[in-house]
């Protein structure tokens, strides 16, 4: 894609303040502004005011209010979102090879923001049709949407490694990410269940659409803003050639990203598969309970407690993070940390519905741990990226971070399908009170096989090559190597 737009004054003002060298590498960058950094982070805010309201509200809102079928809903996420995952890596390779006035990535914020908040209110619709035409416009809407998510969020990842060639600055930035990101959250987690009520007088399915259509709207202007406030500065190596053979041969045979590529992928079916399952646990398993001197609670109000104390944890977990980073690197606190949330999450199957305190507790402990490992991940990335230029003198930034998005879709698809398979597979039948062995189900996929994906998580990064110090030679060989070919 080509173009050369007229750059607005907001950019300007932005851009004046953050231009530097022509190319990256020249010398030691600078650090990024605090306006980019915020600017940066508000373009995953807006993604994730869809992510984390599909991770945790999608698949009850298509079996309790759109009136499908546990199993059909298992099979809907299952074909779409491997579908969407395999547009990944083509979004990749189209972006790394656009060229416009504004960089390779930050157009696609502007060009697909306002496609994307209206397809988000469109998925949250629930039409007129008989179930067949409903499951019908639920596979087209959420595809399209999905696919536009792509679009969207496969060039904003790849935009956290051309903002600065400085590995530290990546992870503050990353930091600055998740810290919007836990804003969304909390966000979707405190607001959308109201907004449903207050908007829908008593019909979910008018509340959904009207609570969407709120915040499609936010998400489309956090993406302007994205757009406006960041700049591209780490370009590919002058002369670049890119053959979509090389550049995928490239991938496969990059270690680092193969082992934090599989790491995703049992991370998010972790994730996926704990996050959809809270909102079972409490409405069938945990009901309504008294807790200390408070009295009787009810469930839906324990239920956005608990999401709320998570991501509050979280937070303070990526608090740290650059800390962390700076101090131990990045793989092994990795790891470990991946380690103790797969052990508290499979701890909360001993618990009794009773047991509101000791859930709470739990859910501190993983989402603390979560906090660091989602920030480490995706500078972790942008690692793999620049040992990928380090090693073959090629750089395709776009492609490994699609590819990461791909892996990160697969696990989201697998554990969203496993949720609602392992649902049905126990007998679970929406908005009934259910049998002992629903309520196995229920407990096991929200304790032991999620904690089962995070432990495999937690092996693969034990295995990652790029330790701090090796980290540190890569980074300096290649502002080196970009030094040489700007004298050149």
């Amino acid at each position: 894609m080509h173009g050369e737009p007229h750059e607005s004054a907001l950019e300007r003002a932005a851009g004046d303040r953050t231009r530097g060298s022509a190319v990256a590498g020249q010398e030691k960058p600078r650090p990024l502004s605090l306006v980019e950094k915020v600017g940066f982070s508000l373009g995953d805010a807006a993604c994730n005011i869809f992510f984390q309201t599909w991770i945790i509200f999608s698949t009850i809102f298509y079996t309790d209010v759109v009136g499908l079928t546990a199993g059909s809903v298992a099979l809907m996420f299952l074909i779409t979102k491997i579908w969407d995952a395999a547009v990944d890596p083509v979004v990749g390779l189209i972006a790394d090879r656009t060229e416009t006035r504004w960089g390779k990535f930050r157009p696609y914020l502007l060009w697909f923001a306002l496609p994307f908040g209206i397809l988000g209110v469109l998925a949250f619709t629930t039409p007129g049709f008989g179930p067949a035409g409903r499951l019908v416009y639920a596979y087209a809407t959420y595809t399209l949407l999905m696919m536009v998510y792509s679009i969207v969020n496969v060039p904003y990842a790849a935009l956290m490694g051309v903002m600065t060639p400085d590995s530290h600055e990546r992870t503050v930035l990353s930091s600055f990410r998740f810290f919007a990101v836990f804003f969304a959250t909390l966000l979707v987690q405190y607001s959308v269940l109201g907004m449903v009520d207050r908007f829908g007088q008593g019909n979910a399915a008018v509340g959904w659409h009207r609570a969407m259509t709120v915040l499609s709207a936010l998400a489309v202007v956090l993406l302007l803003v994205t757009f406006a406030t960041t700049r591209e500065r780490v370009r590919p190596p002058k002369g670049q050639r890119t053959p979509l053979g090389r550049d995928l041969a490239d991938l496969f045979t990059n270690l680092p990203w193969v082992l934090i590529a599989a790491a995703t992928l049992f991370q998010l079916i972790y994730y996926c598969m704990r996050g959809g399952a809270i909102a079972y646990y409490f409405t069938y398993f945990v009901g309504d309970q008294e807790v200390l001197s408070f009295g009787t609670i009810p469930y839906a109000t324990l239920l956005s407690a608990f999401l709320v104390a998570g991501t509050a944890a979280t937070i303070l977990g990526v608090l740290l993070a650059s800390r962390i980073s700076r101090r131990l690197g990045r793989p092994l606190p990795y790891a470990f940390l991946m380690g103790v949330a797969g052990v508290s999450t499979a701890a909360l199957y001993v618990l009794e519905p009773r047991q509101v305190v000791l859930m709470f507790v739990l859910q501190v402990v993983a989402s603390f741990a979560m906090g660091p490992v989602s920030v480490l991940q995706w500078a972790i990335f942008t690692d793999a990226a620049d040992y990928g230029e380090w090693k073959t003198g090629r750089r395709s930034t776009a492609l490994v971070m699609a590819a990461a998005l791909f892996a990160l879709k697969v696990g989201v698809a697998v554990g969203g399908a496993a949720l609602a398979w392992i649902l049905g597979r126990h007998g679970f039948v929406a908005n009934q009170e259910q049998t002992a062995t629903g309520l196995a189900g229920i407990r096991l996929v929200t304790s032991i096989y999620p904690a089962v994906f995070a432990v495999l998580a937690m092996a693969l990064m034990f295995l990652y090559p790029l330790d701090k110090s090796r980290m540190a030679r890569v980074e300096s060989d290649l502002i080196e190597r970009r030094r040489h070919l700007q004298v050149d």
